[in-house]
């Protein structure tokens, strides 16, 4: 859909996008964020709240929300709910956070679980949003709606044909459809953001397997793994954009993918991580078919693959769009999220 100028700033036609910023805007700007218990929810209203937002977590229970300055609780409904209420009185912005993500034991109807909450709760709440005078509604999406892996050199657009290859990333994908759809009906701004993997303080996800492994000190068999790329977001980076996304006029009506800019074959990462653990990377050579037939044997085909085969995203668009740069490099980032730990 075409950029459209946003009634957050239509007032600031004559400011350079270079400058915008939230603390040009009349202040407070109420931001809803859902799914304020998770990580990246959860270190999204503490930015925001830093920067001056009136911020309300949306959560199950708001009396076991741990308090935050500058952030309200208040109570969320159940995404699967067909008739659920969203409390959206005097709500700029919200910030969709709340998903089903991936589970361990996935239940016989586990696609149909997917696309109530991620589908159909995600546009109750757009429809809602606009009947409320919402204005913006930023729906943190996922890189698996462009598919699962790239060739070396040729990274994921936005504007890429999406594949989504399991049930978690095409009920991503039929939301963003969905979203964009009440935003043509509506007028509701709607800016998707496409994260590949996260990783920080408390949030490492995979990185902590190759974490646990690199502080033990065992040979590991990914020394010819140097030929793929992986592209990853630290949290404070993910978090960073979303808030640009909360005010930029160019962040209307469109999609955006971000990382850190800074794409590392399976070995160079392991090469940081060791790096922030302070601890020697001890690597053996073992070809990548050779890895993919043991790891099938072993029941670990999915999670070799990741280790083996790229990942790239383009963020070329987004840095350009937005004017916007990732807040910590890479190392800043292995360093604050794998140095705290002994």
């Amino acid at each position: 859909m075409p950029a459209e100028t946003s009634p957050l700033d239509s007032s600031l036609d004559s400011v350079p996008d270079t400058q915008i910023d939230a603390r040009l805007f009349a202040m407070p700007l109420t931001v809803l964020v859902t799914g304020a218990n998770g990580l990246v929810g959860r270190a999204l209203c503490g930015e925001l709240a830093a920067r001056g937002f009136k911020v309300l977590a949306a959560v199950r229970r708001p009396a076991a929300f741990e308090p935050m300055a500058g952030v309200a609780a208040i109570d969320a409904p159940d995404l699967s709910d067909a008739n659920a209420q969203w409390q959206l009185t005097g709500v700029d912005v919200v910030v969709h956070t709340a998903a089903r993500v991936h589970v361990m034991n996935p239940a016989p109807d586990e696609a149909q679980r997917f696309l109530s909450v991620n589908r159909d709760g995600s546009v109750r709440l757009a429809r809602q949003c606009a009947v409320h005078h919402v204005k913006r509604l930023i729906f943190l999406s996922t890189i698996k709606v462009n598919g699962e892996c790239t060739l070396p050199g040729a990274p994921f657009t936005a504007n890429d044909l999406p594949k989504p290859a399991d049930p978690y990333a095409v009920s991503k994908r039929e939301a963003e459809t969905g979203l964009q759809a009440v935003a043509e009906q509506t007028g509701l701004e709607v800016t998707i953001i496409r994260p590949p993997l996260v990783y920080g303080p408390g949030a490492k996800g995979n990185l902590g397997v190759l974490e646990r492994a690199v502080r033990r000190g065992l040979p590991l068999p990914i020394g010819a793994l140097n030929v793929n790329r992986r592209s990853l977001v630290s949290l404070a980076n993910l978090v960073d954009l979303t808030v640009y996304c909360v005010t930029h006029r160019a962040a209307a009506n469109h999609t955006f993918l971000v990382s850190d800019d800074q794409d590392v074959s399976t070995l160079g990462l392991a090469e940081l991580i060791a790096q922030a653990c302070g601890v020697r990377l001890r690597t053996i050579s073992v070809q990548s078919g050779l890895l993919k037939v043991m790891a099938s044997l072993l029941g670990r085909r999915e999670m070799m693959q990741r280790l083996t085969d790229s990942l790239q995203v383009d963020v070329s668009p987004t840095r350009h769009q937005l004017n916007w740069q990732p807040a910590q490099t890479m190392a800043q980032a292995m360093a604050e999220a794998f140095t705290q730990d002994s």
